[in-house]
């Protein structure tokens, strides 16, 4: 790919990111095109494992919630595997830290279409009372005591987590930085404290050895593997990490590109994205640790591309002629009209670009790790999220032809999405989610919070996930143990029927992005939270 020039690269661009003008082109075989023999004896005891972030934890709209609904849940759903273990978050306002879902109606009911300035008083008492309710809840009510399960989860994900904490962060430490860390009842603070620490707890304080030692997710996994005789203790196991180490970019619009320290938790939380070397640094250890777990298939996926996400919102009109880029990204409530880089926080058009051709790195690495494996003659697949996402890219790709690289057509162009999706409409798209009175008008694809997944887009992933399962060989039951065959589809229909914003959207008079930007201009929610907790 075509280097681009010093004058286009970004001056704080460290001289390790290769900055290309085309984005990476996705992989279309997840072997790689290298055989792999298998001896499958016996079936192994857990069917499915999952390490990753808030993706794969099953994060929507601002919240952890719906776990039940997450693409691992999903896939144990259809391959008939009801044992299928995942943490539980329930609380008074459905989840934590804040579901702009459940806050939309509440206050849509209340206050109508919008805030006007004469309801701003009574709206941040109203605000103040379900975060109060929320706060109370998580650090001194029900959701504060710890879980009694002693069986380890299956999915391990925990949201806001990179490759550094995966390997290294666990329950005890999570605990420990809650005791020296008492909460406040401080009438200004309105987000739960260390939110991420609590939910942490949640899918790994029963993940702990014979000693009562608390484990790493990747620990935990290995502790499942072990966890056979005459197989492997796992069957599938899918790893889906690495977003965290670049998302932090776009999340405050501070491009800090990783130090010294990069691999210190205690530190590196001052850095928004890491350097190729650092990311394959911390890479290798992942992929040393993966090595160790006993599962019979492993499947490692690629990092998307954050810029696409529709909670960046390009703004200027596309940079130049062919060009992937806008000149600037910021806030999706903030319009071209509006707009000011003087004013607004925002990367610009080259930050962008490093970044992208950083992540491009990343999974060039991840790709490399998955041949290595294959060549060794392990079960290794690659996952290409990053191309799904780039397929699904509306204001990139779709809607701009000539932007598209040249392995669009390919790789099989457009992304295809399933029928029961195409025939909703509008059909669902990659745009921000958007409703009016008479239902969804736009997007569909993420949730309220334009970075995570809506339950339908869960269900891609899981359904492309579920391609490579097929491939590497894994069956798929019915509920009463009869055996699926063919290819398996998710149901799609019953998705649509769980995914409330599809099936029960914001009936709202005035833009969902005006509402949830107007709630975040008079009470700083979105955009504190964000920053404090990626």
């Amino acid at each position: 790919m075509q280097s681009v020039p010093i004058s286009m690269r970004d001056p704080k661009t460290p001289a390790d990111v290769n900055v290309t003008f085309e984005t990476r082109k996705p992989v279309t075989d997840p072997t790689l095109g290298i055989s792999v023999q298998v001896n499958k004896v016996g079936t192994p005891q857990h069917r499915l494992v999952a390490i990753g972030d808030s993706i794969t934890q099953g994060y929507q709209n601002g919240a952890i919630f719906n776990t039940g609904l997450s693409y691992p849940a999903i896939i144990a759903r259809e391959i008939g595997w009801s044992g299928f273990r995942y943490p539980v978050y329930d609380g008074p306002e459905d989840g934590l830290p804040l579901n702009l879902e459940r806050l939309l109606d509440d206050f849509s009911q209340r206050f109508g279409d919008t805030i006007n300035w004469w309801d701003l008083g009574s709206a941040a008492f109203t605000l103040r009372d379900k975060l109060n309710a929320i706060e109370d809840y998580w650090e001194r009510g029900k959701g504060s005591q710890l879980p009694t399960s002693q069986q380890i989860n299956h999915n391990l994900a925990i949201y806001g987590w990179d490759l550094r904490n995966t390997l290294s962060r666990n329950a005890d430490i999570c605990l420990d930085i809650l005791r020296k860390n008492l909460p406040k009842n401080d009438f200004l603070r309105l987000v739960v404290e260390h939110h991420n620490e609590r939910a942490a707890i949640k899918v790994l304080n029963s993940a702990r050895d014979a000693n009562g030692t608390a484990l790493s997710p990747l620990g935990a996994a290995a502790a499942l593997g072990s966890e056979g005789n005459e197989t492997e203790g796992i069957e599938t196991l899918i790893v889906l990490i690495g977003a965290n180490n670049a998302l932090g970019s776009i999340l405050t619009f501070n491009v800090v590109w990783t130090d010294d320290g990069y691999d210190n938790m205690d530190v590196n939380d001052k850095y928004t994205v890491w350097r190729p070397i650092h990311f394959k640094a911390e890479l290798d250890k992942v992929i040393a640790e993966i090595k160790k777990i006993r599962a019979r298939h492993v499947i490692l996926a690629t990092v998307p591309h954050i810029t696409i996400l529709p909670f960046a919102r390009g703004v200027g009109g596309k940079a130049r002629e062919r060009s992937r880029y806008f000149p600037y990204y910021t806030l999706p409530w903030i319009d071209n009209r509006n707009f000011d880089p003087n004013k607004h926080p925002r990367i610009t058009e080259n930050e962008a670009r490093a970044i992208d051709s950083a992540i491009d790195q990343y999974n060039d690495y991840i790709t490399d790790a998955v041949r290595e494996a294959r060549i060794e003659g392990r079960d290794w697949y690659l996952f290409e999220t990053a191309g799904i996402l780039d397929r699904l890219a509306s204001r990139r790709y779709i809607e701009d032809p000539s932007a598209r690289p040249e392995w669009w057509d390919e790789v099989g162009g457009n992304y295809q999405l399933p029928p029961e999706l195409k025939a909703l409409s509008p059909e669902p798209n990659s745009r921000f989610f958007m409703s009016g009175k008479q239902g969804r008008t736009d997007g569909g694809l993420f949730s309220l919070d334009g970075i995570h997944p809506s339950t339908i887009g869960y269900g891609i992933i899981a359904q492309e996930a579920m391609k490579i399962m097929q491939l590497a060989g894994v069956k798929f039951y019915q509920n009463d143990g009869t055996e699926r065959t063919g290819e398996i589809k998710v149901d799609f229909q019953r998705l649509i029927r769980e995914d409330t914003l599809i099936s029960q959207p914001p009936k709202v008079g005035t833009s969902i992005l005006d509402w949830i930007g107007n709630i975040d201009k008079n009470f700083n929610i979105l955009s504190g939270m964000l920053k404090k907790n990626y």
